[in-house]
């Protein structure tokens, strides 16, 4: 007589259903167990990755990562924010000021992201056991679009930005993350990432063009890669997009 086979069942909550095929979004579904997987390996094996699990509970009672889950076990899976019930949480704790590191599909991004005063990393070649490593050993966020990137064991800090269009890339990181009161727009070099000093017009001489020179008295410069930056069209135009994330504040 063939044995039942065992099954646990499971339920995603908010942003993690889109990770998830259709036919399992937004409601509770069976799946059948191999053995007593991890959470962890529970989880990822239906799509969302690790990073962007704040609580799970089985059974009712907080599980983390490494809890093996039994047979006939109900798994409900929480984003961030979603379950304000008092108990451990998964995330670690929001950084004061949040680091980031990039894929190579995210070079976009990563300029918002130094325009707007924040710290991160992109290169064109990163490795992608390279950016799991740094994201580890710098407590940087790691932003992809590779969920695989995501779901490595030592990546603790992840999030996959949904959309694919830079801009609004950035007010879903910006969301995720409450960027809003922690911006410094315009004090680093979206090229290289470097901290901007103020400089003098006798400074970067020769460095800017002649109109910019008759028109403009206030500069910065980046001390690495010697970039000059002043408040031109492409200054307003960053200003605008700056004063339109500060109306995300309080926004739903």
């Amino acid at each position: 007589m063939e044995q039942p086979k065992a099954q646990v069942t499971m339920r995603f909550h908010g942003a993690l259903n889109d990770f998830l095929a259709p036919a399992r979004r937004e409601q509770t579904f069976a799946h059948l167990l191999q053995g007593t997987p991890s959470v962890k390996d529970l989880i990822e094996s239906l799509g969302p990755p690790h990073p962007e699990v704040d609580v799970v509970r089985v059974d009712g009672v907080a599980a983390d990562f490494t809890h093996r889950v039994q047979p006939g076990a109900h798994v409900e899976v929480y984003p961030a924010s979603m379950d304000a019930t008092p108990g451990p949480r998964l995330m670690p704790p929001l950084q004061d000021m949040p680091r980031f590191v990039l894929d190579v599909g995210l070079g976009r991004l990563v300029g918002f992201l130094r325009m707007l005063g924040f710290d991160a990393l992109w290169r064109n070649d990163y490795a992608d056991e390279t950016l799991a490593r740094v994201s580890h050993d710098e407590d940087r966020v790691l932003l992809s679009r590779d969920i695989g990137v995501l779901k490595r064991g030592e990546v603790a800090r992840g999030y996959f930005p949904r959309s694919t269009e830079p801009a609004e890339q950035l007010v879903e990181v910006v969301r995720r993350y409450g960027l809003t009161s922690r911006m410094r727009p315009f004090s680093r070099c979206v090229a290289c990432n470097a901290p901007l000093t103020s400089a003098e017009p006798s400074e970067v001489a020769g460095r800017i063009p002649e109109r910019v020179a008759e028109r403009h008295s206030r500069f910065q410069q980046c001390p690495d890669c010697q970039r000059v930056y002043w408040a031109g069209t492409h200054h307003e135009r960053m200003q605008a997009l700056v004063d339109r994330l500060r109306e995300l504040e309080g926004s739903p």
